[in-house]
């Protein structure tokens, strides 16, 4: 598949995943709003009908006071009357006397307890009944005055009244969870009274100032003049539960949805990372073609040439010839040795022979072999083996391997324009043994720098054609190093060239014994 192909996959599925997650997530904080003034809503009933259950409560307490007090009034007057020998008479429409009786119970006096007394002659039914009728209408009358003043006495003199003596709050607390139960509301609540000027009169018993940012306000009394007008503050410390509880069925969607967002972006990383893989891999094939196709040949022309019996005559060239073959046999033996370090990056971990190593008589050993190369290229090699302490407990083939990766990639790697220096160290840090091999060669871009420890991974040299390899090398290092329980890093500025830096445990008693 093209990459450009695999591009648009991805970038029609990720925008498809992230419209889902946008249209869900829309939808949730939609549904949360909704719920929220769904709840305020709610609120605001069940507080409307507080103030109005506390306002009734105050109307009922002033009736019952005014009937107590004027009952007072009446029997005190009635029994002054009943001392007298007095009695009291109202006279009808038709011209009859209404006698007005004084019962033992104040709260039959009049004009409940009105009895009619016919002072001349009988009456018809009719008249009777306007007779009564007229009665009714008196009473009416009495009582609607009656109401009257009582409302006028409330209208004055009510908020005049202190707040303690206007509610009462255990009441008031069970009007307000009667309120909000009858609005579909159960949560545990908490409030408190505040007058006018804003002082706390009265809180429930259990207040928390937790959830109190989100206060809902009703005034009492909403017939009290502003500048005396109490209100009833609540607030509720679970309301943001409640509400998320309410949307918290679509949460599982949402996550589901981020899930195989994630999943489908994991496995787009994973095509290009197998796509790169693919052609590191094509690469790979077609350098180690070329890496095996050079000394072969040359051997091939060696053995030809030892076929020539002038060759065979001439001592000097016969030597020369055998050189030749002698070393493209080793250069093909290393390739295959590179070759085969590949089966290595599928184990966990490679197989080691560690022994004790002197690591400054390592390095020199693969200097000095390294020298004749080195000095073709009219370079030199410069070393600075201080370490004091250079024992380390190693595999010495692989950890060789390591050093002359190092030095031929700094050959690989070389500035044309300028003679090649290389300069090899160890010295002791703590107890670890370091190991630096720096070169004055072309560089690695930062880009590239995070990049060169990769498995087939090569830098692009521009216009440098003859560097050939397999992309092994520098991953091969890595590994060997790493399961030594090493460190290594590479330090580079283009054109300036490249230090890498090796660290390694020095060895120890217990390293022996292990």
């Amino acid at each position: 598949m093209k990459k450009r192909t695999i591009w648009i996959l991805g970038i029609v599925m990720g925008a498809s995943f992230l419209i889902l997650l946008y249209l869900q997530i829309s939808y949730i904080e939609e549904m949360a709003k909704m719920r929220n003034e769904q709840f305020d809503e709610s609120v605001k009933r069940a507080l409307m009908s507080v103030s109005e259950d506390v306002e009734s409560e105050e109307v009922e307490r002033w009736l019952r006071e005014d009937i107590s007090a004027y009952d007072k009034q009446k029997w005190s007057e009635g029994s002054q009357s009943r001392q007298n020998n007095q009695q009291r008479f109202i006279t009808g429409p038709d011209g009859s006397r209404i006698e007005l009786k004084q019962f033992s119970e104040p709260q039959q006096e009049f004009p409940t307890g009105v009895v009619i007394s016919r002072n001349h002659g009988a009456r018809t039914i009719p008249q009777t009944s306007r007779t009564m009728a007229d009665m009714l209408k008196t009473r009416y009358l009495y009582q609607k005055g009656l109401l009257e003043e009582v409302v006028w006495q409330m209208i004055y003199y009510a908020s005049e009244r202190p707040l303690d003596e206007r509610v009462n709050y255990v009441n008031l607390d069970q009007y307000l969870k009667q309120g909000l139960q009858d609005n579909g509301i159960n949560l545990t609540y908490h409030f408190k009274v505040m007058d006018a000027d804003g002082k706390e009169i009265y809180r429930c018993s259990d207040y928390s100032a937790e959830g109190s940012k989100n206060v809902y306000a009703q005034p009492l009394f909403l017939n009290d003049p502003p500048a005396r007008m109490s209100t009833l503050q609540v607030h509720f410390p679970g309301k943001s539960s409640y509400i998320f509880d309410s949307v918290s069925f679509m949460i599982p969607s949402v996550i589901f949805t981020v899930v195989l967002l994630v999943t489908f972006i994991f496995t787009i990383y994973i095509i290009f990372r197998q796509k790169k893989l693919t052609e590191m891999k094509n690469d790979f094939i077609n350098n180690m073609t070329h890496e095996f196709k050079t000394p072969i040949s040359t051997i091939s022309l060696a053995a030809q040439m030892l076929n020539d019996p002038s060759v065979s005559k001439s001592p000097a060239m016969f030597e020369h010839v055998s050189g030749i073959i002698n070393d493209e046999t080793k250069r093909l033996r290393f390739q295959v040795e590179k070759v085969l370090q590949m089966s290595m990056f599928d184990r966990q971990k490679a197989t080691l022979k560690k022994k004790e190593v002197d690591a400054n008589e390592l390095i020199y050993g693969v200097v000095n072999t390294f020298h004749l190369k080195v000095e073709k290229f009219g370079g030199e090699i410069e070393t600075e083996l201080d370490a004091d302490n250079p024992f380390i407990y190693v595999d010495e083939m692989h950890i060789t391997n390591v050093v002359f990766n190092l030095m031929d990639n700094a050959v690989k790697y070389r500035n044309p324009d300028v003679d090649l220096r290389l300069k090899v160290r160890t010295w002791n840090e703590a107890d670890r043994l370091m190991i630096s091999i720096q070169d004055n060669g072309i560089g690695i871009k930062k880009e590239d720098l995070k990049k060169i420890f990769e498995k087939f991974y090569r830098v692009h040299t521009g216009n440098v054609h003859d560097v050939k390899g397999f992309g092994l090398g520098l991953a091969y290092v890595k590994k060997i190093i790493t399961d030594h329980k090493g460190t290594i890093k590479a330090e580079s500025e283009l054109n300036e060239g490249t230090k890498f830096i090796i660290s390694l445990p020095v060895m120890k008693d217990s390293d022996i014994t292990n």
